[in-house]
């Protein structure tokens, strides 16, 4: 049976709750992110975006392109509710919600007898009446194409992509906007002339596979239409982690303890609220010369608490003997459990006097042809 996936993408999210809260702002040019010299651009509103401005551009160049913008900093609590209520909507729908972020997720709508353009319309009308914002939606027979869709006509759009329709409608599309084609490829491609997608399918799976090595296969089939990954109810957390561009360059180790402290109390707090508990500590540094440097140690046991992520943290900037003045600074923590186990350590001295007595038993056993001597806790 041909599976019916929709995905859904709020408009330019942050910067639409600014304006929903704020109604002067409404058709102005809203720039939210980090205001200090150095931030740069989480969302912008459509109005910014004709000014060239898009996410992740640094801050001051978002100011120079849109002087007379409203800058905004980020209000993570405000969004999360925001966000809350439209998966809220999701859930009403079906139990096969993927989360990809928090204002974007595809939903398998296979098993409800129901058109899932009309779904989409659901879904559409429900979140502007409960939050006063627009969504666009796709909807296809497979998730690359719903993302496809409801990045078709944005904002608030509602696109449909048939079977019929593919590859037709896929040719005139950069390569970049197909799944697991990233930047650094793009540019890749660029250079031996491949461009939009009618490029790509010109090439054989053998020259695919040649060019991005075991994804080539996948890649030769979407740009086909084929994309078999199921929408996943359950996203591992693999890791969590907090950094921050400084606002002066420093090599103020105290200063740098001080961030990773904050950074050791938030962690934790997200560690505890999704019951998780972390056996690797990573501290990342920039430098001014932007050289990234990342070291991490993995303990013999999980922890969760603020102090022993913070412990672990300074003890490995203090070893790290940075020779420039830090621009950025970062802490995140893997190796997750939501178990606290305690990890067998070869330091440890009871299990250190253990394996001796092991090995003393094992050898003279060993002289004497036979199992003889035994350890008192083996009698």
């Amino acid at each position: 049976m041909m599976r019916k996936i929709i995905h859904v993408d709020m408009d330019a999210f942050f910067a639409s709750v600014e304006q929903h809260d704020n109604p002067k702002l409404k058709g102005k040019p809203v720039i939210v992110g980090g205001l200090s010299g150095r931030g740069v651009v989480s969302t912008c509103s459509y109005e910014a975006r004709k000014y060239g401005i898009h996410s992740a551009m640094p801050m001051y160049m978002a100011k120079t392109l849109c002087p007379h913008g409203v800058f905004l900093p980020v209000r993570f609590e405000r969004y999360r509710e925001v966000s809350k209520k439209v998966f809220d909507i999701l859930y009403e729908i079906t139990d096969i919600v993927e989360p990809l972020s928090i204002d974007e997720a595809y939903l398998d709508v296979t098993d409800i007898d129901k058109n899932p353009e009309d779904i989409a319309k659901e879904i559409k009308e429900k979140v502007h009446n409960e939050t006063g914002l627009t969504v666009s939606a796709g909807v296809s027979y497979n998730k690359f194409l719903a993302k496809i869709a409801s990045d078709w006509n944005k904002p608030d759009g509602l696109m449909v992509i048939s079977e019929d329709m593919v590859p037709d409608i896929l040719r005139p599309l950069s390569v970049s906007k197909v799944y697991g084609i990233g930047e650094k490829s793009s540019e890749r491609l660029k250079k031996i002339g491949i461009e939009k997608v009618d490029d790509l399918l010109k090439l054989s799976e053998e020259e695919l596979t040649n060019i991005f090595g075991k994804y080539g296969k996948e890649i030769y089939d979407r740009i086909r239409g084929i994309d078999l990954r199921p929408v996943e109810t359950y996203r591992e957390t693999k890791s969590i982690g907090k950094e921050t561009t400084l606002k002066k360059d420093t090599d103020d180790i105290d200063l740098l303890s001080k961030y990773l402290k904050g950074f050791s109390r938030i962690i934790s707090s997200e560690l505890k609220e999704e019951r998780l508990y972390c056996r690797t500590v990573t501290v990342k540094i920039k430098t001014s010369h932007f050289t990234v440097h990342t070291k991490s140690r993995t303990l013999n046991e999980y922890i969760d608490s603020p102090e022993d992520i913070y412990n672990v943290a300074t003890a490995i900037l203090k070893e790290s003997k940075i020779s420039q003045p830090v621009r950025l600074i970062g802490l995140s923590v893997s190796n997750l459990s939501t178990i606290k186990i305690k990890q067998l350590s070869l330091f440890d001295s009871e299990i250190r006097k253990n394996i001796k007595i092991d090995k003393i038993v094992n050898e003279v056993n060993k002289k004497l042809g036979g199992y003889f001597v035994k350890k008192g806790s083996d009698i």
